[in-house]
């Protein structure tokens, strides 16, 4: 047994500061490793985030650094069929000053357990499962968030998706498959607007 927490504990050790830890994911048998990682956290090595996770933050004068609630979310989600919505759709393009006093994000699927600070809807479509978090985050403006999250409104939008297709950081073709669908008819107008506007914008051929 103390050989097996002695694996875990050199793990936990070498695991990088601003990392999360997986307690099943460390080495030995389960039991090993709660119990490195217990120890660790009452050190004040890692900070807990829900069961079986916790973060490896820095020691300051005041305490173990942790993550963000949006850093905390892309871990437990994952960045597959998952993204931002409202709000936090809107940060993710850089259109909006707004904070939101909780992030908000889809998963395509079942809702998982709840995550910390985070309040997480559940969307079927499961063409959502090959895009990006900013292609979602697309998709998600354009169901008719951006009226209300958008500072600048439409020009900002077409602007700010413009540039990321010109950048190649969000994939038009992929978007567009994966619209076809969605259930909500003002996404898809929308999205016919929007095309409309990159083409003639020279943003989009």
């Amino acid at each position: 047994m103390r050989a097996a927490v002695g694996d875990a504990s050199r793990a936990l050790a070498a695991a990088p500061v601003g990392s999360f830890v997986h307690t099943n994911r460390l080495p030995g048998t389960s039991s090993a490793a709660t119990s490195a990682v217990k120890r660790a956290h009452r050190r004040g090595e890692l900070v807990r985030i829900r069961r079986g996770l916790y973060f490896k933050g820095a020691k300051t004068r005041y305490g173990t650094t942790r993550p963000s609630a949006e850093v905390i979310a892309v871990e437990v989600l994952g960045t597959i069929g998952a993204g931002p919505t409202g709000f936090s759709a809107a940060r993710a393009f850089g259109l909006t000053t707004q904070v939101p006093a909780e992030p908000t994000m889809v998963v395509t699927g079942p809702v998982p357990a709840a995550v910390p600070g985070v309040k997480v809807s559940k969307r079927g479509n499961l063409g959502r499962l090959a895009l990006t978090s900013l292609e979602i985050a697309a998709l998600e403006l354009l169901r008719g968030d951006w009226e209300t999250t958008v500072d600048d409104g439409w020009s900002a939008l077409a602007g700010a998706v413009g540039e990321a297709v010109f950048a190649g950081k969000l994939r038009w073709r992929e978007l567009a498959a994966a619209a076809e669908g969605e259930r909500s008819p003002t996404l898809r107008e929308n999205l016919r607007r929007l095309s409309e506007d990159l083409r003639v914008s020279g943003m989009l051929t």
